[in-house]
């Protein structure tokens, strides 16, 4: 049952992931003084995938902010050496020379695989959990990069390639019993948690505010707009968000501020009964399912 936002939101959220054949958990705030709140399954654990690159870029920063990395320094990366993906430095062939903090902006504006995987052999796993759990997100846990998952997808699928191994993912003939797909052994989290990480980074709660400012600037420069952002095709509302994709999951968190209001955090995850390579209809559900929330907690500015 939809948690605050009474029966006629419940139906219409439930019946737009039912018509788009996926199973959906979500969790929406304001920012507003009242903090309120609408929920579906906002305290299951669900799989993050590339969400977690947000948690990552957050500590990344905090490290900055002690002084313990200098976000200009260039580091020179060799694509292949790492995990695979069609965007940013994985869609390259050649050593590239970059900042740590154009590796960050990459990581999140394109969903780069690569550069993500650079930063948390820098960053490191214990790291990013310490930061979690000092921000108070109890339900949240990252258990490794991309290289890390890519791997345990051929082992399982019995696949030699990471191209092999999504092929197999895609095809709704095969049994998609695999790890990555449980909360219990992936990258997890609950849409509540997502959404207090959101509020935090936009009230300048887990940086320092030049960090926070930089975050929510390149969220704001995504490039994927087919999910939240479908469903404020707005010309002065900006949504500041980042997606999650793993075959039948689909994800994305993020901010929606319209002119004069206070910003609402939101957090969509799914699962689809299908894992076909694209899935345009769950999509623009994420929108969908987000815009219904958020219409319900928008207040003005006083």
């Amino acid at each position: 049952m939809i948690t605050s936002g009474g029966e006629d939101l419940d139906r219409t959220v439930r019946a737009l992931f039912a018509d788009a054949g996926c199973a959906g958990w979500l969790h929406a705030v304001s920012m507003s003084p009242a903090g309120r709140d609408v929920g579906l399954g906002a305290d299951t654990p669900v799989v993050m995938a590339s969400v977690y690159k947000l948690p990552l870029v957050i500590s990344l920063c905090r490290m900055a902010d002690r002084g313990a990395i200098d976000l200009t320094e260039a580091v020179v990366v060799t694509p292949g050496l790492w995990s695979a993906g069609a965007t940013g430095l994985g869609a390259l062939r050649d050593p590239v020379r970059m900042t740590w903090r154009d590796l960050a902006t990459s990581m999140v504006t394109v969903s780069d695989n690569v550069a993500a995987d650079v930063i948390l052999d820098r960053v490191g796993l214990e790291r990013v959990q310490a930061d979690l759990a000092h921000l108070g997100l109890r339900h949240t846990r990252i258990v490794g990069g991309m290289a890390e998952l890519h791997a345990r997808l051929q082992a399982e699928t019995g696949t030699s390639t990471v191209a092999e191994a999504f092929a197999v993912l895609g095809d709704s003939d095969v049994d998609d019993a695999v790890s990555a797909y449980d909360a219990a052994y992936s990258s997890a989290s609950t849409p509540r948690d997502c959404t207090t990480l959101l509020t935090g980074l936009w009230r300048d709660e887990v940086a320092s505010p030049e960090s926070c400012a930089f975050i929510r600037d390149t969220m704001r420069a995504q490039v994927f707009t087919s999910r939240l952002a479908s469903g404020f095709p707005f010309r002065h509302v900006t949504v500041a968000g980042k997606t999650g994709t793993l075959a039948a999951i689909r994800n994305e968190v993020g901010v929606v501020e319209f002119p004069d209001e206070h910003p609402v955090a939101v957090a969509v995850f799914t699962k689809s009964a299908r894992s076909d390579l694209s899935l345009p209809d769950v999509d623009r559900t994420i929108g969908r399912a987000a815009r219904a929330v958020v219409t319900e907690l928008r207040v003005p500015v006083d």
